[in-house]
């Protein structure tokens, strides 16, 4: 379906077109009406599945015509549990806002650099994208006030809950008016979603996109058996010989992380680690130069993963395998998103072959393997 039929303006419609999307999906075709008539509205999708324009066109355009009343009073609240989906978020009410004939101030503010110049950016702003905390330090220090809310937006819901936002969560719905549209947006409906979704929604629009758990028709899968110590000469192999552009790579600790970039960096291929231990503009600087091109693999924790959200994105290697199947199955839905194919490849030392068998059982497919012994690594 395309989105004329949606009720969007014609500003934003040229916008979407201007950047080649012209096919809603279903979350859109389903949101964008409901959100348009100012109705609650429970979306259940998974990532990837182009729920962050679902809600950003429709409040942009129930925004066109109104004014911040107050000082430091603001009217949309998005809440998400990362630093980068924050940034992600907040650029695309930006991008889309900015062709609107009516100025919407938008921004993100989260934890990790100083609150300063984010309260004195505040004044004016219409749409604010935050983490649960940052926001809290900010409300305390009077340099926001949510009590003339009009739309609260809850982003990965699930997430916020599982890192463990769940008292913060709390403290702010406290702060919001009673009247107020709420927009609750999740990859899965667990107990703990449905709690938060019984408390805040009245009378919503339950989306629920299903997703295909048992297939991954979009995702080439292949595995190496390789040596741990042959690990990082089979990744440069893999990258020089196959001309990749646009790699993520998933390691499980910081030092691993920055290992591996570090030895590729040497070899030749421009490399950047994220981590939690890198600094926020170190952070938002690598994903985007990855994002651009301007270099070609990003080694990543999973944890930072979840703020990756690239719509093209063509190759995931997995370095070492996470420690759950779920987590396998997040990491390789990063690739073959919004109906363009990707490839995922893992590389399985030894000790890492019985557990690669349990992951491809739980998700009920069978991986190919290659035995790397039989290629030259030579100079790699």
């Amino acid at each position: 379906m395309s989105f004329d039929s949606l009720g969007l303006s014609p500003a934003l419609l040229k916008a979407l077109a201007d950047k080649n999307f012209t096919q809603s999906y279903p979350i859109q075709q389903e949101a964008i009406p409901a959100i348009l008539k100012k109705r609650d509205v429970l979306g259940i999708a998974k990532t990837g599945s182009g729920k962050t324009a679902s809600y950003v066109l429709p409040i942009l355009m129930n925004l066109q015509g109104k004014t911040v009343t107050k000082n430091r009073h603001v009217n949309v609240l998005v809440l998400v549990p990362t630093r980068e989906l924050a940034m992600q978020v907040s650029e695309v009410f930006i991008t889309f806002g900015a062709v609107l004939p009516d100025r919407v101030k938008t921004m993100a503010v989260f934890g990790g650099v100083s609150i300063n110049p984010q309260m004195m950016a505040l004044q004016g702003v219409n749409v604010l994208v935050a983490t649960p905390g940052r926001l809290l330090e900010l409300v305390e220090s009077k340099a926001v006030h949510l009590s003339e809310i009009e739309t609260l937006v809850l982003d990965e819901a699930d997430k916020m809950l599982n890192l463990g936002f769940r008292e913060e969560m709390s403290l702010i719905f406290k702060l919001l008016p009673r009247k107020r549209q709420n927009l609750l947006f999740s990859a899965t409906l667990n107990d703990d979603v449905t709690r938060i979704h019984q408390i805040i929604l009245q009378n919503p629009i339950v989306i629920k996109i299903e997703e295909e758990v048992d297939t991954f028709d979009l995702i080439s899968q292949l595995g190496y058996f390789v040596s741990e110590e042959k690990k990082g000469p089979l990744l440069r192999y893999l990258i020089k010989t196959n001309d990749m552009k646009q790699v993520l790579v998933f390691a499980d600790s910081v030092y691993k992380v920055d290992n591996i970039s570090d030895k590729l960096r040497k070899n030749g291929i421009k490399a950047a680690a994220i981590h939690s231990k890198k600094s926020q503009g170190a952070r938002t600087e690598a994903l985007s130069k990855f994002k651009s091109g301007e270099i070609r693999v990003l080694v990543a924790t999973d944890l930072i993963s979840r703020g990756i959200d690239i719509q093209f994105l063509p190759y995931v290697i997995n370095y070492e395998l996470p420690r759950s199947p779920k987590d396998y199955i997040h990491r390789i839905g990063r690739t073959g998103r919004a109906e363009n194919p990707g490839e995922a490849i893992s590389l399985i030392s030894l000790e890492e072959q019985h557990h690669f068998r349990v992951i491809q059982k739980k998700m009920g497919k069978w991986v190919t393997m290659i035995d790397s012994d039989k290629l030259d690594l030579q100079g790699f």
